[in-house]
């Protein structure tokens, strides 16, 4: 039986093909796809063939941030069973490693990301899934909702290592969607004053209708004198920098009070970025990073669904996946005024 996928054949050339629809072996299950979001590695790939040492050199199939059916199980799945919808978690890991074993499993040396080369993703209409990384999510929750708990999980897992809570102010840099969905990860966890950063005036109206404190825009003015007014000379002891930008990256250190944190989400294009490390160890800061999450889906997906937070928002486009091409040329086009574009295999509903 056949299926439509798209498929990136080289940088900026993607079609869709109908190709052979997968059988799920003895422990995954077969999903049908809802919706599926258009991430910026998918447009880097796109773009670019590769983002580090994953590299396109095959064709592939993008798309990582998606709900769907359950419509078969293999023999040995448990659990979950045909007519139940789910969020996919993407990233499959081994189970038996160190970092898995100590419940660190996003750091698995051998785990399988979809659409991350050669691991074929789910901009398609079924895609199959080992069952233990199907989540069940209630029938209060939409499946846009369900397919955005994969980004949302970025900024959740970043609150989880920042130890962020009541009390805490908190300052996220980059208001792209892991930003914004940040945003309302930090209300979750009872962040009381929350203060974002961003260059574009759409991204900086999008964070001020989720009802933070105030924004900063670094073009316009000194940061640090900008963040001083906001909070009446108190600053933040929380800080997220989402964005990657290198002088972003950089400047966190002298953003944040002294004694408090900063979690590096964005991955900046350069390895290496100066840093005033005298600066960091007279404040004594504490330095996290974040590599993707982990054990987020079923905290997030019960916060959300007990809470009056919708994190739908975020959405500026919609496609149907036979008109994927237009979808990421919106995406990697329109920065100024798109967000997070999502795709619907059986079209728009």
């Amino acid at each position: 039986m056949d299926m439509k996928a798209a498929i990136l054949e080289k940088p900026l050339s993607i079609d869709v093909h109908q190709i052979e629809r997968p059988v799920p072996q003895a422990d995954e299950a077969l999903i049908k796809v809802a919706c599926i979001g258009v991430c910026g590695s998918d447009l880097h790939y796109y773009e670019h063939g590769k983002i580090g040492r994953y590299v396109v050199e095959k064709p592939i199939i993008l798309g990582h941030e998606l709900s769907g059916e359950v419509i078969e199980v293999g023999e040995n799945v448990s659990g979950i069973k045909p007519g139940d919808r789910v969020a996919v978690e993407p990233g499959i890991t081994c189970g038996t490693c160190d970092y898995c074993k100590a419940g660190r499993y996003n750091l698995c040396p051998d785990v399988q990301f979809l659409a991350t080369p050669p691991v074929d993703g789910a901009w398609a209409e079924y895609v199959s899934i080992r069952s233990d990384f199907l989540h069940k999510i209630p029938d209060s929750m939409s499946d846009e909702e369900a397919a955005l708990i994969e980004p949302f999980s970025v900024g959740f897992h970043a609150m989880k290592r920042g130890k962020v809570g009541p009390g805490d102010r908190v300052l996220i840099q980059g208001l792209g969607p892991i930003g914004l969905l940040a945003i309302q990860a930090a209300k979750l966890f009872g962040a009381s004053e929350i203060y974002a950063s961003d260059v574009i005036d759409f991204r900086l109206e999008a964070a001020e209708k989720l009802g933070i404190n105030g924004t900063i825009h670094p073009l316009k003015g000194d940061s640090a004198a900008q963040l001083q007014a906001l909070t009446g000379g108190r600053g933040v002891n929380k800080l997220i920098e989402t964005s990657g930008n290198e002088k972003a990256v950089s400047d966190a250190i002298h953003l944040v009070n002294r004694g408090g944190t900063i979690v590096y989400v964005g991955l900046p294009v350069q390895s290496a970025i100066p840093m005033d490390v005298a600066a960091l160890v007279d404040a004594e800061l504490d330095i996290y990073g974040v590599f993707r999450y982990v054990n987020t889906y079923p905290a997030a997906i019960q916060a959300l669904a007990h809470s009056d937070t919708d994190i739908r928002g975020i959405i500026t486009d919609r496609f149907a996946l036979d008109d994927i091409k237009e979808a990421v040329e919106k995406a990697r086009l329109a920065k100024e005024t798109t967000l997070k574009v999502m795709i619907y295999p059986d079209g728009m509903k």
